[in-house]
């Protein structure tokens, strides 16, 4: 099976469409506001992570004085899911953060407003919503995230591919983050029933992963904190996260990309309809979606820019070698058909593999 690099790879890729920081409210703002604040607050919904969440608050505001920049770290289908209901009062400005997938369907919903940013020629049209409605930003593999230090107590190698995460040697050795909260977890269980000849195949594949999980982490703090502890050894999830953690967090977490190949998430940003501050919105949104910004959105927190007019000079040099082999995805049906999918997984599958199994005969 042929390899590609990310420099081959993404150049022309195809169509694709935990702290909560500052989580005390107060009267008009976030924890640390004071009604002596005078700054006008501009509030992203994100699934980035405190630590670069932070640092381009940190950045912007530098360059903004005037602008208090406030962020909730959630999930990307958390933040599809606040900005709907909140669709009549917005509270969010901006949107940084989500699979492709998702935000088409806000788009299509009306949840956003369209903006064309200053590179949007430069943009691959994968990654650009119809009508300007989003654009995407980086390219995120999913991978099988192991504890390093456990399976080298152990002596095995971990799971080299989707499948071997079914085999006994793993039963009650896997965190898995509760998908119905996460982009990332609702991609990869899509992708694992589009791989299998039908559905029901495919709720089978879900339902002998379910068998071996020790348990379903809420959030992904949980799911580092929970692996990290040993309380399980395998996990699945993306690996820009993996990178952070091991290498900024020093938790043990190693990956492995599966060699049957992997679905890569095209990670989007937005404006959301009606939100406030929307001047001070595109001039976030142009800051954190420049090249300087994503360069360094590249070494310091493994980040895989869309755009492929960055040269590879300017990026982690493992980034432009690392080997991956994408999986042909049917994104427009995972689109369609994954929030049915996921509904039927939580109401009969979660927690119950075995016995669903069993009513099926399947072993």
């Amino acid at each position: 099976m042929k390899m590609y690099t990310f420099s081959e790879t993404f150049r022309g890729f195809g169509r694709s469409p935990l702290l909560v920081a500052a989580a005390v409210w107060c009267a008009g703002g976030l924890a640390g506001c004071s009604s002596e604040d005078e700054r006008v607050r501009v509030l992203v919904y994100s699934p980035h992570g405190k630590e670069m969440l932070g640092a381009y608050e940190d950045l912007f505001e530098a360059r903004h004085p005037d602008v208090d920049i406030a962020w909730i770290d959630m999930g990307g289908q958390d933040a599809y899911d606040r900005i709907r209901t909140e669709r009549q009062n917005p509270q969010a400005s901006v949107w940084w953060g989500g699979d492709g997938m998702t935000f088409d369907r806000a788009a299509r919903e009306g949840l956003l407003d369209p903006y064309e940013p200053s590179w949007a020629g430069e943009a691959p049209a994968y990654a650009a919503g119809a009508g300007n409605a989003w654009y995407g930003t980086f390219l995120t593999p999913e991978v099988i995230m192991y504890n390093t230090r456990s399976l080298a107590m152990t002596g095995e190698a971990p799971p080299q591919d989707w499948d071997a995460l079914l085999e006994e040697q793993w039963h009650d050795r896997i965190i898995v983050r509760y998908p119905l909260a996460s982009s990332t977890m609702r991609t990869i269980f899509g992708a694992m029933i589009l791989r299998q000849p039908d559905v029901e195949a495919g709720y089978a594949w879900l339902a002998r992963l379910d068998r071996n999980v020790e348990t379903y982490a809420a959030d992904p703090t949980q799911l580092y904190l929970k692996l990290a502890r040993e309380e399980g050894d395998v996990t699945l999830w993306n690996m820009p996260d993996t990178y952070i953690q091991s290498q900024d967090n020093g938790y043990p977490f190693g990956y492995v990309a599966p060699a049957s190949g992997t679905p890569v998430l095209t990670d989007g940003i937005a404006l959301v309809a009606g939100g406030p501050q929307p001047a001070r919105a595109r001039a976030f949104y142009e800051f954190v979606t420049s090249d300087s910004a994503l360069v360094d959105q590249a070494h310091r927190f493994y980040r895989i820019p869309v755009r492929n007019t960055l040269a590879d000079t300017e990026l982690p040099e493992w980034m432009t070698g690392v080997d991956i082999e994408p999986m042909e995805m049917d994104w427009e049906r995972l689109s369609r058909e994954g929030p049915e999918w996921m509904q039927y997984w939580d109401e009969n599958i979660k927690g119950r593999g075995p016995a669903w199994l069993a009513d099926r005969g399947l072993e």
